[in-house]
């Protein structure tokens, strides 16, 4: 019979001390954490702090190309990234439902401390909390990360008309894995989430210079996140269908649930504003790194339609791409 989360490994006592001996203490091994205090007591910062922090509920919790502790990290990681950010240090709290099996926790906690391992980021401090059966969905991780600041003044105040739009690879990848896992739907070919740190490519990304803006298109996927760009303000971003790399797994779920793939979340893809000039050294530059060989430009920034992103559709005509509406995709992260 499988070990079972109970109530107990949620009460600060024995089976508390239990766990985090036995399974987090070990998968996240470092000085910081090591000392057990209520808080991690970190070196000075080498820069100015980047900060952020996410929560994840992703169901199912195992998908197809990673599971919710490789997304947790992956996540936060990211978020600081996409800040301009080198990611450091992160804290991990997990919230768990009375009657998750304790070799899957085991299976979400080594895959978390794998990804921080990719990433070059310590796991220095958490919280483990049990709710009731019945009161949660198995598991549920929030995750908050410290960096230091290697590219200040990223953001869309620093976009200019020409810019190129870049993405680094094929779009839309996650949240059709996801949702095509969560019904139990088969799908041609290999339908992967695209879940992965994004530290490498971002940095060769800013390493190259002329980069504007970074993000990481989520949930609401490529065309929310770029609508984020530029809502209220004098620019718009033009993109060209033709040019915007989407798998042939991920067109055929969406065309099974009804979706736009431009609205699919990635939680592995990168989305470049740069200067013109740039943009081939930029793609360059991606392609030579894993996760980045799909890197291509998709669009670019005009003041044809302020406030606006437009699709040029593959028949010569154009459409609005505004932001998604409603719960079209729940629970992806």
């Amino acid at each position: 019979m499988r070990e079972i989360i109970t109530l107990d490994y949620g009460s600060g006592g024995l089976k508390t001390a239990q766990l985090i001996d036995e399974i987090l203490r070990p998968a996240f091994a470092n000085t910081a954490l090591d000392q057990l205090g209520d808080g991690a007591v970190l070196p000075q910062l080498d820069g100015a702090p980047v900060f952020s922090t996410d929560s994840f509920v992703v169901s199912p919790w195992k998908f197809p190309g990673g599971d919710i502790g490789k997304l947790a990290v992956c996540g936060t990681v990211n978020d600081v990234c996409m800040a301009g950010g080198v990611p450091e240090y992160l804290s991990f709290s997990l919230i768990l439902e009375e009657g998750f099996a304790l070799d899957d926790l085991k299976a979400v906690v080594e895959s978390a401390a794998a990804t921080a391992r990719q990433a070059g980021v310590q796991i220095v401090t958490g919280d483990t909390k049990v709710v009731e059966r019945g009161h949660g969905d198995g598991i549920y991780i929030n995750t908050a990360g410290i960096g230091t600041l290697r590219a200040p003044g990223l953001g869309r105040g620093s976009l200019r008309e020409g810019d190129a739009v870049l993405v680094s690879g094929s779009v839309g990848c996650h949240g059709a894995a996801i949702l095509m896992a969560r019904g139990g739907l088969p799908c041609e070919g290999a339908l992967l989430s695209d879940c992965r740190p994004l530290h490498a490519l971002s940095a060769a990304a800013l390493d190259t210079g002329g980069v504007r803006m970074l993000r990481d298109p989520t949930r609401g996927g490529v065309a929310t996140t770029l609508n984020e760009f530029v809502e209220g303000g004098p620019l718009g971003i033009e993109l060209e269908e033709a040019a915007i790399p989407v798998d042939a797994p991920v067109a055929a779920a969406c065309d099974l649930l009804g979706l736009d793939p431009l609205y699919s979340a990635c939680e592995g893809r990168m989305l470049v504003v740069c200067a013109p000039e740039k943009a081939g050294a930029v793609l360059d530059a991606l392609h030579a790194l894993p996760g980045g060989e799909g890197a291509v430009q998709i669009g670019r920034v005009t003041t044809a339609r302020p406030g606006q992103v437009v699709l040029r559709t593959s028949l010569g005509g154009s459409r609005i791409l505004g932001k998604l509406t409603g719960a079209q995709l729940p629970r992806i992260c």
